[in-house]
């Protein structure tokens, strides 16, 4: 399926637009006034969704089945280091998770729909802020749906998509069941007594016992995951101490579990716990152990799954991705809202690309025809009733085989 030039050329320079203007979660407000003044013409639009967020309502001719489309915001905070006309302009604030492209897909969707309004159904196509989440921050995607727009709403697809390195452009990726993992997000206080540098023994090192914690942290998930469990643990960040000739009194680290089985992630939760107070018992130091951040992982729906290959395979490069990301987005709440579907959109040139959450990160831009034409045929689909109400059996070999690379942590 292929777009007319003068819609791709729109598509990039909206692109474009959004990556020069990048803005933080619960603060796109530029990017959300672009978004109501493009969407104006083509429906019903409500801003100050969840603060920041914008919907826009189309109805088809007559009533029928519904779908949400979903796209994310904010950007994600790190320095774009691309030397392209259109690198971010916001110091430190980048659209390094493929944001930008989110939404210039579900824009191109909304005129296209707008364009040839279908004959009955309708779509709500939703911009999200907020899918970043810094540690005991709230989530943009449970915000939405704790406000009054989506409440007791119920839709027979849920669809969105996210930007994947691991593919070229001009594919896309259907994982069979989990498109991405649950994550636990943890703060693990290491809590001592201070003293002068020169007289150690006064005092209780809480830098030394959070580094000693550290890596016993790592040996301890290792060993207690077997190799068939896809799992990935990181400590990212760290923090503490005064002065330099200070015994640090206190000191703190954040880090992520991501899983996919419920067993394993419990299993691994109480491991990392026990050992983090082991460990600073063990030194005489206090723990404070906090979880927060806890997202349960990104499901499709058999029947949606279904529907993407029979629809998508002949008009899109359609790749089956058996082996699930250990990725995380809270695209997984609006599970609640209907079966869904979190495709993934290959974004990657002939000369590579850098992984996401990096300042280098950027995409082939012809991603977004491809984008725009998997999202609209799908759409298109579910109004015209072809979703079943039962998934049908796999079709072995549906799709292009493909293990996709280690996926980078988000």
């Amino acid at each position: 399926m292929t777009l007319p030039g003068d819609e791709v050329d729109e598509l990039v320079r909206l692109r474009r637009q959004l990556h020069r203007h990048p803005e933080l979660r619960f603060t796109e407000r530029q990017t959300a006034a672009t978004l109501e003044r493009l969407l104006g013409p083509l429906g019903r639009i409500r801003t100050g969704i969840a603060d920041t967020g914008v919907v826009l309502e189309i109805d088809g001719g007559a009533p029928g089945p519904t779908v949400l489309l979903r796209a994310d915001m904010d950007a994600y905070p790190v320095q774009d280091s691309k030397q392209e006309p259109y690198a971010s302009r916001n110091p430190g604030v980048c659209h390094a998770c493929g944001h930008d492209v989110h939404m210039t897909v579900a824009y191109g969707v909304a005129a296209r729909l707008a364009a040839d309004p279908p004959a009955r159904g309708a779509v709500t196509v939703l911009f999200q802020p907020a899918e970043e989440i810094p540690f005991g921050a709230d989530s943009g995607a449970a915000a939405v749906l704790a406000d009054e727009a989506f409440r007791d709403r119920r839709f027979d697809a849920v669809l969105g998509l996210h930007c994947w390195p691991d593919l070229p452009a001009g594919a896309v990726g259907i994982d069979r069941a989990t498109a991405m993992a649950a994550k636990d997000a943890f703060r693990v206080e290491v809590l001592g007594r201070a003293a002068h540098a020169a007289t150690p023994a006064l005092g209780r090192d809480a830098i030394l016992g959070l580094t000693a914690m550290v890596s016993t942290l790592h040996a301890a998930v290792s060993r207690s995951r077997n190799p068939d469990e896809l799992v990935a643990f990181n400590i990212g960040t760290i923090a503490g101490g005064a002065s330099q000739s200070q015994v640090a009194e206190r000191a703190e680290a954040t880090g992520t579990l991501r899983t996919h089985d419920p067993v394993v992630r419990e299993r691994l939760k109480e491991v990392i716990e026990r050992v983090a107070r082991q460990q600073a018992a063990a030194l005489d130091l206090g723990v404070r152990f906090t979880w927060a951040n806890e997202m349960p992982p990104v499901r499709n729906a058999p029947e949606v799954v279904a529907l993407a290959h029979a629809e998508l395979s002949g008009h899109v490069d359609v790749v089956d991705l058996p082996v699930p990301p250990l990725t995380t987005d809270d695209f997984a709440l609006l599970g609640a809202l209907g079966p869904s579907l979190y495709v993934k959109l290959g974004v990657t040139g002939e000369r590579g690309g850098a992984p996401l959450h990096s300042g280098a990160f950027d995409v082939d831009e012809r991603c977004l025809a491809t984008g725009v034409a998997a999202l609209e045929r799908l759409t298109r689909a579910v109004l015209d009733g072809r979703l079943a109400a039962e998934a049908p059996a796999p079709v072995a070999g549906a799709g292009t085989a493909a293990t996709p690379a280690e996926a980078v942590a988000r």
